[in-house]
């Protein structure tokens, strides 16, 4: 007689149970054996495209990794103070806390002009400890942000918040300061800035749509659930992001020297003799910087305008669309001109970074004037991908000019400083975007914003115009002199 009794069938149950728990097993080892060779694979593609024309020689891929490791942590910040401050409440409430938020944006900039900066160049050694030491303190700052986030604490996340933006710009100022430390001979700084700035747009527009996917999973769509398990996801992705800072060479720091006994101060070059209108600066920046400095500033401020100016007006004008695929729609827009601007950056190199900068206002405010006639969700589009393509290139142009024109040894302070001067702007610029989102005019926000980019742009050409004229006046009297004298 065969064994059907209980028994049998508890060992035959427990034979399957076992069979099934192995092959499970195998599978699992099957494929994280291939996620892993995926994840290998895919890093040495990644490191093979940012170590190219010998930028994994002087370690700038390097460099252009971890700022790619941070951007994507950073998306995910984003995407959930996004949804905690903007998506979970009506216009009308999104508007009040938007503009608070701004504001207080402004804070974290009181320490970076006045201390952070001055105190980073004075540190001369040790500079892939400041990059990597900001990546593991925003790391901190996201897993307590997350216990905020969940429990409501607005006391806990604010401040949390703007060490994390501080920490972002510390270690902006930083990576601005070393590149041409690390610059190959084969590219230009222009190329050098639009690779980090390329690594910057991937990792932030991976970021955020991954982000809010996974708050969405988790928490279906509302409630802060999926927003703090994003920012503990952000802890890991900026802990593990450290890695290619370790790997930094010790040329990001500048070499000990000691000045010899016949040291003696240089004196200012020409057109530095005066300090310009804003306080903030170490030393006077002169004429090329100081203009390359005010068109950056218009077009930040263009940014923040068109950013929070169209966002509210999608959120309640409705052209045909709904407000979240409108939303998304110019958010695409925005992440295409920011890729479109760093590649036109690549390509252009070093050819007069100046002529970017004027050729970038102009176009934004000739396709700002044009768009303000024939406002619609179109109009709208075009707007947000201009301002990502202007903001992109004149950034660029910027960062060049400052590394060529400013030593090494005020080079931190001064990029500090602009920063500061920039997230004024931008802040003033979205404070006038919600402000004018209140007309629900899409007309009157770009015929606002064209005569004010306008009025900029007609200021530097003037400003341009005088100097060269009291360059040929110089020259002439030199001339005067010269002639008489002999």
């Amino acid at each position: 007689m065969g064994d059907s009794g209980p028994g049998s069938r508890t060992r035959q149950a427990t034979t399957s149970a076992r069979r099934a728990t192995g092959s499970f097993v195998a599978a699992s080892r099957s494929t994280a054996q291939a996620g892993a060779r995926a994840f290998k694979g895919a890093s040495r593609a990644m490191h093979r495209v940012t170590g190219a024309s010998g930028a994994a020689r002087t370690g700038l891929a390097h460099l252009i990794e971890l700022t790619a490791a941070g951007s994507f942590a950073d998306g995910f910040v984003a995407a959930a103070l996004a949804g905690t401050l903007f998506f979970s409440v009506s216009p009308t409430q999104a508007r009040g806390r938007i503009a608070l938020a701004l504001l207080i944006t402004m804070a974290p900039f009181a320490l970076l002009a006045p201390f952070i900066g001055p105190m980073l160049d004075r540190v001369k050694q040790g500079r892939r400890y400041i990059l990597v030491g900001t990546m593991l303190a925003r790391g901190l700052l996201c897993w307590g942000m997350a216990g905020a986030v969940q429990n409501s604490d607005a006391l806990t996340l604010l401040p949390a918040a703007f060490g994390v933006l501080l920490m972002q710009k510390a270690y902006g100022v930083t990576r601005a300061s070393v590149t041409p430390r690390l610059l190959p001979g084969e590219i230009t700084l222009v190329t050098a800035n639009a690779r980090c700035a390329l690594a910057t747009l991937i990792g932030s527009s991976a970021g955020v749509p991954i982000a809010a996917g996974i708050a969405w999973l988790i928490s279906q769509g509302h409630g802060p659930v999926g927003a703090a398990w994003v920012l503990r996801i952000a802890t890991v992705l900026y802990l593990a992001g450290m890695v290619p800072g370790l790997r930094l060479p010790t040329g990001v720091d500048e070499p000990v020297t000691e000045p010899g006994p016949d040291h003696e101060p240089q004196p200012e070059p020409a057109g530095r003799s005066q300090r310009p209108w804003w306080s903030l600066f170490k030393q006077p920046v002169g004429p090329v910087v100081s203009e390359a400095i005010r068109g950056n500033v218009t077009l930040r401020a263009y940014s923040g305008f068109m950013i929070f100016f169209l966002a509210f007006i999608l959120r309640t004008v409705h052209f045909g669309h709904s407000d979240t695929i409108a939303l998304g729609e110019m958010a695409v827009a925005v992440a295409t001109g920011g890729f479109v601007g760093t590649a036109i950056g690549a390509a252009l190199k070093s050819r007069a970074p100046q002529v970017m900068i004027f050729a970038m206002l102009t176009a934004t405010t000739v396709i700002t004037a044009l768009c303000a006639a024939v406002f619609g969700i179109w109009a709208a589009v075009i707007v947000a991908f201009s301002a990502a393509v202007g903001q992109t290139l004149v950034k660029l142009a910027l960062d060049s000019i400052v590394q060529r024109e400013i030593d090494h040894d005020v080079r931190s302070s001064t990029f500090a400083a602009s920063e500061t001067l920039h997230q004024l702007s931008w802040v003033l610029g979205g404070l006038l975007g919600l402000l004018l989102s209140l007309t629900n005019s899409g007309v009157t926000g770009l015929a606002f914003a064209s005569a004010c980019l306008a009025a900029s742009l007609g200021s530097m050409v003037a400003t341009r115009r005088n100097r060269i004229l009291r360059a040929r006046r110089t020259a002439r009297s030199n001339v005067d002199v010269v002639s008489h004298s002999a």
